[in-house]
């Protein structure tokens, strides 16, 4: 993939980091929403690096989508590190009632010191972050039980902080999704790109299913030939990527006048259809096999 193609730096996510600066002072924790498919390459290392004093809750969002065992390794790895991480999914609402409570268990001192101080009962406060498209106004909707935050499935749709009761206990602050100004790593790029975080129109799609076909036949193959009906011999007959594609694409009946494969039509499906989960529930990502430095 060509770097220019996933500098993506539009002037409101500078508008959040310096809002996101300036907000930390009144909450409590911060609540960082990352994708369970990409739980690496979704975690926006200046987010990191403008919290990084503020106690945490990391929430693996879109689980019914991903691997369930490579989410709980996911899980487990946080953990090794000291830090607390639930798999949740605004769809089913799997994990959604374990946030409050570990709220509450990383703010155990907090809690208790303002019990000291004749303040039992003082609302917390959590600031939501992530990158666009990670579901953070979904997750706050099913939080509160209705649709207070804005929620479209396209990134970038919150565009100022809201101020969202959840409880009488707990308060949310959502803060536009922001992505960063340089991928360093052309993968974390190519991760967002394939799973949405990254407006389409603003892509080559060919390029990006291509390169979610050589995903797919690294890290899910069985579920890759059986959605598509490939054979083992037909895939190891591609010399390319971009010949999965066409397979794909002819496996399909994408065909367009004189035979020739409709690669576009078939990229839009494969990318679809990979975000959707239809062809099973996959993870692009694993702790020993994605990058530590920003986990």
């Amino acid at each position: 993939m060509q770097s220019d193609i996933i500098q993506w730096f539009p002037g409101h996510m500078a508008k959040t980091r310096r809002m996101m600066s300036e907000n930390l002072k009144s909450v409590d924790i911060v609540i960082e929403v990352l994708d369970a498919r990409i739980p690496y390459s979704s975690k926006n290392p200046e987010i990191s690096d403008i919290t990084d004093k503020k106690p945490s809750l990391t929430i693996l969002n879109k689980s019914s989508l991903a691997s369930q065992k490579i989410t709980d390794e996911w899980i487990r790895y946080y953990s090794s590190l000291g830090k607390e991480a639930i798999s949740v999914d605004c769809i089913n609402g799997i994990g959604i009632a374990k946030i409050e409570p570990t709220v509450r268990k990383i703010l155990a001192e907090k809690i208790k010191a303002y019990e000291n101080k004749g303040m039992a009962g003082r609302k917390l406060r959590a600031m939501v972050v992530g990158i666009p498209n990670v579901g953070k106004s979904s997750l706050i909707n099913k939080l509160c039980g209705s649709r207070k935050a804005k929620v479209e499935n396209r990134p970038g749709v919150t565009l100022d902080k809201q101020w969202i009761q959840v409880s009488p206990a707990l308060d949310l602050m959502d803060m536009p999704g922001v992505l960063w100004p340089k991928f360093e790593e052309k993968k974390v790029g190519e991760n967002l790109a394939i799973t949405g975080a990254i407006k389409d129109d603003i892509l080559d799609t060919e390029q990006i299913a291509t390169i979610l076909c050589a995903r797919l036949k690294k890290v899910a193959p069985e579920l890759f030939m059986a959605r598509y009906k490939i054979s083992q011999s037909e895939l190891d007959g591609c010399e390319t990527d971009y010949e999965i594609l066409e397979l794909v694409g002819r496996k399909r009946g994408f065909l367009i006048s004189g035979g020739e494969i409709d690669t576009e039509r078939a990229s839009n499906m494969l990318l679809d259809e990979f975000r959707g989960a239809k062809i099973g529930r996959i993870s692009l990502e694993a702790p020993n096999t994605a990058g530590e430095k920003n986990a």
